[in-house]
């Protein structure tokens, strides 16, 4: 690790300065040279000359060398090399020629600093070359002396790059080589510095690992290092070069995204963390605004995580704040009821018979046109507007469906989603009850949705929420079951009457006969437990048939209609589902 990568304490600012250092250092040295006590009259102008270059350099290291990225440095360092050559060759005796070699070291020190120890050498070797050389041709300047040279330049560089690994190491997390809690905050004071000069964006997120006391606990610790491995190996390959990755301290981590807005970083994560389903993560994400400090960045990533954690863990949620512009025209939607309500069907497996539906919000912006419920939504859990948005969906859903019936003359049954912050609210319960007794719709063929992660979320209210909720009739379905942190054991003590199983599982159900094997005693296992399943994403007639086989009791997909206004979804309850509307 040592040797394949630079050391961590070589951030662009401190590689700046001192490379601006020396530059400096070194210019000085050459203008002493020329107006020193003693100075001759030959090479005057070339030493002369080279000084002032030399000087610019600095300046130029000084003033801008914090913004450039680490390979930029590669281009400094040779020249610095070059640099020195020439000034031995234009010596007017060994002595200044000696004088000008000797600032190789400077050399030596910033290949060492900077560059891994592949990159070091080749630096290293170039200058000693081209040094020594020049040093020979020179020809009053003996070869030993100029070996002697070259070997106080290697003894320099290795004693250097020995101290700033050290240094290093105290700003690294020994167990997966992540910056740790002093390495973060140095980074970030970095960051937020050069942030302000140059105007770039910059977000921080914070992870956490669910669950992690169960895999200590029942697996051992050695268990739950492999696990914290895992984790840094897979972030540490999928994020930017100049991203900043640190571990906080037990199964926390922390995140640097400069050049990331928010919602850029939120989609970065969330992709990131679904590289790893068997590990489940929570996180937050803040972007920085011009006026927070450190502190505050953090303390709104923090803020952002813990609303992660209550809405039921296993996801990654922004804070952007109330003042959302998206927030308030999403407010004022709300307010004028210009959300509408799409249904999907729900078929009966093997018939293919209408039975229920599930209620889904679709926005048009006035403006930008269509907003993806993905984000309208993060943008309600967000921002405090999701009680809104979800009583609007399930009153609308109960006026529009209650008295519809199915072909067989039975009433739809509707399912609802509802999130994690919702169940979290003691008041949820009767609000829900409320709007079936405004509305007329049985509660008995209401079906509310909530991810398996909710339910494993350790939300005391949620779940007693649900609790009440079936006791007062209504049923309760676990949403895309099997990307959380599933559990078989708890089949039988989840407040459920209905598992969804997630659309990748029946994407590659052909391909897998063990997939299809294991969905089948799954089904085997829930029926014996009373409870139906559900396949989501059923497309093709290849699909629908592998989903029953295996025992799946319904399904949903494209195949048998895609979300619709409730005039479509009337015509076709009254028609063959393969015909239903798919606009």
């Amino acid at each position: 690790m040592t040797w394949s990568t630079a050391p961590a304490v070589a951030t662009p600012r401190m590689m700046a300065r001192v490379l601006a250092t020396f530059y400096i250092a070194a210019g000085i040295a050459g203008l002493f040279a020329v107006v020193g006590p003693g100075a001759g009259s030959q090479g005057r102008w070339q030493i002369l000359g080279l000084s002032v270059v030399v000087l610019l350099c600095g300046a130029v290291s000084f003033r801008w060398g914090s913004r450039w990225p680490r390979h930029v440095f590669h281009g400094p360092v040779a020249s610095a090399s070059a640099l020195v050559a020439c000034g031995v060759l234009v010596s007017p005796d060994p002595a200044t020629a000696m004088a000008a070699a000797a600032l190789l070291s400077f050399v030596a020190v910033d290949a060492c600093f900077f560059f891994s120890l592949p990159l070091a050498w080749l630096h290293m070797g170039f200058g000693i070359a081209a040094v020594t050389a020049a040093l020979i041709a020179q020809g009053d300047v003996p070869a030993a002396i100029a070996l002697a040279l070259d070997a106080v330049v290697v003894a320099l560089g290795t004693v250097v790059r020995g101290l700033v690994l050290r240094a290093s190491s105290a700003s690294r997390d020994p167990l997966t080589g992540l910056a740790n809690r002093r390495g973060f905050d140095d980074a970030l004071q970095e960051l937020l510095a050069a942030s302000s000069r140059g105007g770039r964006r910059i977000s921080a997120a914070l992870l956490d690992l669910d669950h992690f006391k169960r895999v200590n606990d029942s697996q051992g610790h050695e268990a739950g290092d492999r696990v914290l491995c895992r984790v840094a190996d897979v972030w540490r390959r999928e994020l930017p070069a100049d991203a900043v990755l640190a571990r906080q301290g037990g199964d926390e981590f922390a995140l640097l995204l400069p050049g990331f807005s928010g919602a850029e970083a939120l989609t970065l994560v969330d992709d990131i963390a679904a590289r790893h389903p068997e590990v489940s993560l929570s996180v937050g994400v803040a972007e920085h605004r011009p006026d927070h400090s450190a502190a505050d960045l953090m303390r709104r990533a923090d803020r952002a995580l813990y609303d992660a954690k209550a809405a039921g863990r296993g996801r990654c949620e922004l804070e952007s704040g109330p003042s959302s512009e998206l927030a308030g025209d999403l407010a004022a939607a709300l307010d004028a009821g210009d959300l509408q309500v799409h249904y999907q069907p729900i078929v009966a497996l093997p018939d293919g018979e209408v039975v229920g539906v599930e209620a889904l919000a679709r926005w048009t912006h006035p403006e930008h046109g269509p907003v993806p419920p993905v984000e309208f939504v993060a943008v309600a859990e967000q921002t405090g507007l999701v009680a809104a948005l979800g009583e609007h969906v399930l009153r609308t859903a109960c006026t529009d469906l209650a008295g519809v019936r199915t072909g067989a003359g039975e009433q739809v049954t509707l399912g609802v989603n509802v999130s994690g912050r919702e169940l979290s609210d003691p008041g949820y319960p009767a609000r829900a009850l409320a709007v079936l007794a405004e509305t007329g719709f049985p509660a008995q063929h209401l079906v509310l949705e909530v991810t398996e992660s909710l339910v494993e979320g350790e939300s005391p209210t949620a779940v007693t929420a649900l609790h009440q909720l079936r006791a007062a009739g209504l049923k309760v379905s676990i949403d895309d079951f099997g990307t959380g942190y599933s559990s078989l054991s708890r089949l039988d003590t989840l407040p459920a009457d209905v598992l969804k199983l997630d659309r990748s599982f029946v994407a590659s159900l052909g391909e897998s006969p063990r997939r299809a094997q294991m969905l089948a005693h799954l089904a085997a296992m829930c029926q014996g437990l009373g409870l139906d399943v559900v396949a989501e994403g059923v497309e093709t007639a290849e699909q629908a048939a592998a989903v029953g086989a295996v025992g799946c009791t319904f399904a949903q997909g494209w195949r048998y209609g895609r979300p619709a206004p409730l005039a479509d979804l009337l015509v076709g309850l009254m028609s063959d589902v393969d015909v239903l509307p798919t606009t």
